[in-house]
């Protein structure tokens, strides 16, 4: 198998195989959701906005040998439309995946599935400490706690009434989260298994404060697609099904 391989991206896992796909050579296409107003651009072909459904999508895959899935964890649209699109036009399909979050000692973890249940277990809270995204956050609109909001961009209303909107971009380190949750006196963050270390520093500085986290569980796979949990896996997956291009030089995972 040879051609072009498409990259469904927006997370840093995506952005890193479509480097190490056009340092090999490879004609690779990052497709972009276009939710964020800037962002980091991978190497190489690159589109931004929806394909317009399982549909837009069958259409794109004319002329393409193999599609990779990095989308976010919680991007459980997207990743439905990838499998039913690969399975219409048979373009081979592999789920890219970082594994999620491991408890720690000390850390006080309260699971739940969905944004509504998390806005359910901090109902008696104080001072919340939101990093779900700047999409969802109805579901936190009847809390009376002080939301202190994290996103990128400006956030989606309806927000929480009393709601302080922190506009930043990470990755942020602990002592820096540590600072944010002492500042707005924070009982309690929420957050999504988004998994990896770039996130994963407000965990670390809540364990520090003894603040406990309410955490939103993945949404499930599409059954039968394989799942890499590194871009290293990727890679290989893409030589195993022919995807050529020159020698690779070492890249991290």
């Amino acid at each position: 198998m040879t051609g072009r391989v498409l990259v469904l991206g927006g997370t840093a896992e995506a952005r890193r195989l479509a480097e190490r796909l056009v340092a090999e050579g490879i004609d690779v296409l990052s497709s972009l959701a276009g939710r964020v107003a800037d962002p980091v651009l991978p190497p190489g072909e690159v589109r931004i906005g929806g394909f317009g459904g399982t549909a837009g999508l069958v259409a794109a895959l004319d002329g393409v040998a193999a599609l990779v899935d990095a989308t976010h964890p919680f991007a459980a649209t997207m990743t439905a439309h990838a499998a039913a699109a690969a399975a219409v036009t048979g373009t081979p399909l592999l789920r890219l995946q970082r594994p999620g979050w491991t408890a720690q000692p000390g850390d006080d973890w309260r699971w739940v599935d969905s944004l509504e249940q998390a806005a359910t277990a901090v109902a008696g809270a104080r001072s919340v400490l939101l990093t779900t995204g700047r999409q969802g956050l109805a579901a936190f609109a009847g809390l009376s706690a002080h939301c202190v909001v994290r996103s990128v961009d400006p956030p989606e209303p309806p927000l929480p009434v009393r709601a302080t909107v922190v506009l930043a971009r990470g990755p942020f380190g602990v002592e820096e989260e540590r600072a944010l949750m002492t500042a707005h006196d924070v009982d309690v963050v929420v957050t999504k298994d988004s998994g990896g270390p770039m996130t994963a520093a407000k965990l670390t500085a809540a364990r520090e404060l003894g603040v406990p986290v309410v955490l939103v569980r993945r949404p499930p796979l599409p059954g039968g697609v394989p799942v890499a949990a590194t871009v290293d896996q990727a890679a290989a997956w893409l030589r195993e099904r022919g995807t050529t291009g020159r020698p690779a030089t070492p890249s991290r995972p």
